[in-house]
């Protein structure tokens, strides 16, 4: 299986699944608001509110995603994709050593070109590499904001 398609089949079998989940919920909540009951009739709007709020957050995950394999795309083609350099231990993990050096010179490359989204996005991935995926994420949606403005 090519690098990451396993992941991409994992991700799109649990979106569906969730789909699946939102579709069952909205028709539970139509039913209770049918009902007609006050009462009742607030709950199939609590219930119809859940499956909307969850169908927003699968939408900002795969836009997410969407728009950071764009910028790999683009990254890729001017050739400035970042360059393994990671030292690993015997069983294939990376050395946490190693991260954390490749993470101080991607810092000081983003700090010296803040409004470079490229820096960021490399700054992203040494962040994922650091175990710090929280940072990870708002590094890239940081270099998603600043190729838009590009653009």
């Amino acid at each position: 299986m090519a690098p990451g398609l396993k992941q991409r089949i994992t991700f799109a079998v649990l979106s569906l699944a969730l789909v699946f989940y939102f579709v069952l919920a909205g028709d539970r909540g139509v039913v209770l608001i049918r009902d007609g009951r006050p009462v009742v009739v607030a709950f199939g709007v609590a219930v119809l509110i859940l499956p909307v709020i969850g169908a927003w957050f699968l939408w900002r995950v795969v836009d997410f995603g969407f728009r950071s394999e764009a910028l790999a795309r683009e990254l890729e083609a001017e050739g400035g994709l970042p360059v393994d350099e990671l030292r690993r231990t015997p069983a294939g993990r990376i050395d946490r050593g190693s991260a954390d050096e490749v993470f101080a010179k991607r810092k000081a490359e983003a700090e010296a070109a803040p409004e470079d989204w490229r820096n960021w996005f490399r700054l992203a991935i040494a962040y994922n590499d650091a175990r710090d995926t929280p940072r990870a994420r708002k590094a890239m949606q940081h270099a998603i904001r600043l190729r838009r403005r590009v653009r």
